[in-house]
């Protein structure tokens, strides 16, 4: 592949460029549950008058999921600010392969099955029960147990992790019910029923990323293989129970049980010789948990005991890595992204977030990537986040990761630079309102200062979001009413959204160079060939379109 860029001066005495990632913050009317909208953001609502803005797509088909009612999130949406284009992504793959029947035909399946026959053993499904289409669908969980079930594997467990983060905060009670009446249905169709063995909150059992909190994944690892930890006779009931006497609970949070049978014995642990499917399409939350079963010594976490099992997942989460070794489908193959053009053309650059989002300016905008692509130009900063609940922090590390921007800016060693500020994403999932407004708070002040040192280096920043999240903090129902519960308080919404995003473009030397492109659609694809040309390339002709019209 020729990685070549034709050089061409669009812009003249410009020394280098930003692109600023505001992670999750979106554009509704919406004026209730508008974190967004009642923030104190004189920062962005001076950028919103003197600079140039417009606002763009971050979701659906617009970064390659499978229609427009999907949410954006942020690994779609930095693969595709990363890569340039549009491809077909998590969810959307899974549909290409089980609309072309090649899940069952995988040898990784196949083997997973003839494990379980030959042993008389277990097959188990671990994922998040959703259909909020970020990290998993129960669809696609439900089409794995009908393969399984037509084999007549006739011990089939699924150990669930509740979602209300991508989802209504208070719908696992209709994710678990949905599938006991699936269940009843594959047993009278093939004579298999599935079984729930075991199920707790996201946020307490297993998904931790990024090596923040490698304690949800010894809790989970406890819970599904040594199977310590609570019991209850059935997880519908339990899930009821629990709701009732904790209405406001999220299910993102909600504790963990195993299930047991009459005698008080875990239904199903995971067990030597059995096989495990990680049905989460979705890697940075499965990572850790996919480690822990494929290294038998894991320094992060304990383990009483380590199964020998068949182990895949149903993606390739980390193709450097190589993690995990056994997957069903194939990731996106995203080549020429720009980070690898821009090093091929000697350009320096930097990338840096706190740890939430750290993998997202690496990992995910090299399109699937954890290596450099040149260790001498290439420096990847990580800022620690604090191992705390968001809402109780919404400033997070916004001052720390301004700070370390700062420098860098100030170094004059960068022509290019890659930065995402967490919090309104990730203390708009914690559907507490008052936090998500201080966070975008916390979030302009850092902006006014990293702006600052952008015209003093004579600069220019692209400044958007990846997705929408905290401009709508209340659930509200297909009139956007919003919907409250029995003492008329609105209810907190903790998932994405599917509106459009804020694109600023802050260049203080701006001499009527270049204007708005007309165009129909413009998303985040178009924002790989915007920066290649304010850093004077002429993008590869397999980009979408640069958003700029250019006055020469």
């Amino acid at each position: 592949m020729d990685y070549a860029l034709e050089r061409k001066t669009f812009l003249k005495n410009r020394n280098m460029v930003l692109n600023i990632v505001l992670d999750g913050i979106g554009i509704t009317d919406l004026t209730e549950g508008n974190a967004f909208r009642v923030a104190h953001t004189p920062v962005l609502d001076w950028l919103k008058k003197e600079s140039h803005y417009r606002e763009i797509f971050a979701h659906g088909t617009h970064v390659g999921l499978p229609s427009d009612d999907d949410m954006g999130n942020s690994e779609v949406g930095h693969n595709t600010l990363g890569a340039g284009n549009i491809y077909p992504q998590g969810a959307k793959l899974v549909n290409i392969a089980i609309e072309k029947n090649e899940i069952s035909k995988n040898k990784n399946w196949i083997k997973a099955i003839k494990q379980v026959e030959n042993h008389s053993s277990k097959l188990h499904f671990i994922g998040l029960l959703s259909d909020g289409n970020v990290h998993s669908h129960i669809d696609h969980l439900k089409y794995l147990i009908l393969e399984a079930a037509k084999k007549k594997i006739t011990d089939i467990f699924i150990h669930a992790l509740l979602d209300g983060r991508d989802t209504d905060p208070h719908s696992s009670l209709k994710f678990l019910d949905d599938l006991d009446f699936f269940f009843q249905e594959v047993r009278q169709k093939y004579g298999v029923l599935p079984k729930i063995a075991s199920f707790g909150g996201r946020m307490i059992l297993v998904m931790d990323r990024y090596e923040a909190d490698w304690q949800m994944v010894e809790k989970g690892w406890q819970i599904m293989v040594e199977g310590r930890g609570n019991k209850c006779l059935d997880a519908l009931e339990k899930v009821k129970e629990i709701k009732k006497a904790n209405p406001e609970l999220s299910d993102q949070y909600l504790p963990p049980f195993i299930v047991k049978d009459q005698a008080g014995k875990p239904l199903a642990t995971i067990d030597d010789d059995d096989s495990v499917v990680f049905f989460n399409f979705r890697g940075d939350r499965a990572i850790e948990m996919c480690q822990a079963f494929e290294n038998e010594t894991l320094p992060q976490i304990k383990k009483s005991k380590h199964p020998k099992v068949f182990f895949m997942s149903l993606l390739e989460y980390d193709a450097d890595r190589k993690i995990p070794k056994n997957f069903l489908i194939n990731p996106p193959k995203i080549n020429g992204v720009m980070g690898e053009y821009l090093t091929r053309n000697q350009v320096s650059l930097f990338a840096l977030s706190e740890t939430q989002k750290f993998g997202h300016v690496t990992y995910f905008w090299n399109g699937n990537r954890a290596n450099k692509f040149d260790e001498k130009l290439e420096d990847y900063l990580e800022i620690k986040s604090d191992n705390v609940p968001f809402d109780e922090r919404p400033w997070m590390k916004s001052a720390e990761l301004t700070d370390e921007a700062i420098k860098l800016i100030k170094s004059k060693k960068y022509q290019y630079g890659r930065l995402n500020f967490p919090n309104g994403d990730m203390v708009g999932h914690t559907g507490d309102f008052h936090a998500a407004r201080m966070a975008v708070e916390a979030v302009d002040k850092a902006l006014g200062r990293l702006l600052t040192a952008i015209k003093e280096a004579g600069g220019v920043a692209v400044i958007l979001a990846d997705h929408g999240n905290c401009e709508e903090m209340y659930l509200t129902d297909s009139k956007k009413k919003l919907k409250t519960n029995s003492q008329g308080k609105p209810l907190p919404k903790n998932s994405h959204t599917t509106n459009q995003v804020p694109l600023y473009l802050y260049d203080p030397l701006y001499n009527q160079e270049y204007s708005w492109r007309e165009m129909d659609d413009p998303g985040l694809s178009n924002i790989a060939a915007t920066t290649l040309e304010l850093l004077n390339f002429v993008p590869p002709n397999n980009y979408r379109t640069s958003l700029l019209q250019w006055n020469f």
